[in-house]
């Protein structure tokens, strides 16, 4: 097996952080994993335009962070709710998004705050709109990476909805609107993760057209 394959098979999401905070080094080579992934689309200008904000556990603007996503998730929450109650089927299948924005709506986002350090990565917006799918790559390339330095990684989806909050732009520093974003949390797990889950095997799920 492979370096590779192997760390694709480690790879896990962590829901619990150490107190131990990774050096500014280790980020970095996290942060260059990202930096190397596709855009959505060449830039004219041929100038590099994603960009990345770290924000450290010790700073106040992640407090700060955390209380406008908070309400960010109780606004999307209330919508979300009323959109169920008049259309019952959607809110069938809206009732686990629905679930995890109470959760963050109640307890915090989580993610923001538990580990060391949180990261919004952002691309600007483009046509045809393929941001989020070039961000994914970044993405992967930055989980990739920390689970090879042992670090523990997990999502902070909801920052995704983030990119219109003029509360939320101000803090990171980037333009309203402009940006399509995602982020996570990066730091050492607190727990061993847990096992990697049953999958199907290849043949299972793939049709070949020879």
């Amino acid at each position: 097996m492979s370096v590779l394959d192997q760390v694709i098979r480690e790879r896990r999401s962590t829901r619990h952080f150490s107190d131990e905070i990774p050096s500014k080094g280790l980020i970095e080579s996290v942060i260059e994993a990202g930096l190397l992934a596709p855009f959505a689309a060449a830039s004219s200008s041929n100038r590099y335009a994603r960009r990345f904000v770290v924000v450290s556990r010790g700073n106040s603007v992640l407090l700060k962070l955390a209380d406008v996503v908070q309400k960010q998730a109780q606004k999307a929450f209330e919508e979300l709710s009323r959109q169920s109650d008049a259309v019952p089927e959607f809110g069938v299948k809206a009732k686990n998004f629905l679930g995890r924005l109470e959760m963050t709506m109640k307890q915090g986002p989580l993610g923001i705050g538990s580990a060391p350090y949180y990261i919004v990565v952002a691309e600007p917006k483009g046509i045809p709109e393929a941001q989020m799918q070039s961000i994914a790559h970044c993405m992967q390339n930055m989980w990739l990476k920390a689970t090879e330095l042992g670090l523990g990684f997990q999502l902070v989806s909801i920052t995704g909805q983030m990119g219109d909050n003029s509360d939320f732009c101000k803090l990171v520093n980037l333009p309203v609107g402009e940006y399509k974003m995602d982020g996570c949390a990066i730091g050492y797990p607190a727990l061993n993760l847990p096992p990697r889950p049953e999958y199907p095997s290849v043949s299972e799920i793939t049709t070949w057209l020879l």
